[in-house]
């Protein structure tokens, strides 16, 4: 790919963790991440700006390794990041105030849950008939579950979370298969991390409910 082959400073090594090289994407992607989870933890909308820097650079990465599922999320995450950090500084609720911490009614989990599961076949289908993608469906379930707590987190949903820690998860096996330690690891640290996200909103929710 041209766009590849432009982006080869970026994908060049840095250095080795476990007998694989990082590159300079993955390292720097890694940066932003953490930080862009640290802010989003905090409720904070600078988290956003991260988010797209990051998304950029991992998608890079991902084409690379012919992740193509998960390099496609990463221009939609892009493009909901710039709806998410909108919807942060000048989102409103139903009730036309200005949007907070809330949750989900229980049809409003049912139906997040039920396209989210039609939505994985659908894409891995996609995969194995348009791409060499050599894991379809892992690579097809955390990009649709992603996409499920990007809209969730834009619209300050406590149930992002949970979503998070799933995504998390199953990411871990995805990038274990192809080798990518550092954004591995990564992971990992993300599926901690939407924990002590999921506590810290928990506690804002209940704050906001007894004002």
């Amino acid at each position: 790919m041209d766009l590849l082959q432009a982006a080869a400073p970026l994908l060049a090594p840095v250095f080795t963790l476990v007998g694989t090289p990082v590159s300079r994407a993955e390292l720097l992607g890694t940066l932003l991440a953490l930080a862009m989870v640290v802010l989003n933890m905090r409720v904070h909308p600078a988290a956003w700006p991260l988010a797209i820097a990051s998304s950029l650079l991992y998608a890079l990465l991902f084409a690379s390794s012919k992740l193509y599922g998960e390099a496609a999320l990463q221009l939609f995450f892009v493009g909901m990041a710039a709806w998410g950090w909108w919807c942060w500084l000048r989102g409103t609720g139903q009730d036309g105030t200005p949007l907070r911490v809330h949750r989900l009614s229980a049809a409003q989990r049912w139906r997040i849950a039920a396209a989210t599961l039609l939505a994985w076949p659908a894409l891995a289908g996609l995969l194995i008939s348009a791409t060499d993608s050599t894991t379809p469906w892992l690579d097809a379930l955390p990009t649709v579950g992603s996409i499920a707590g990007t809209l969730l987190l834009g619209r300050k949903a406590l149930e992002n979370w949970p979503v998070w820690v799933a995504v998390n998860l199953i990411s871990v096996v995805l990038f274990a298969s192809k080798a990518l330690w550092l954004t591995t690891a990564l992971y990992g640290l993300f599926a901690l991390m939407a924990m002590a996200g999921w506590r810290a909103w928990l506690q804002l929710e209940r704050r906001d409910a007894l004002a």
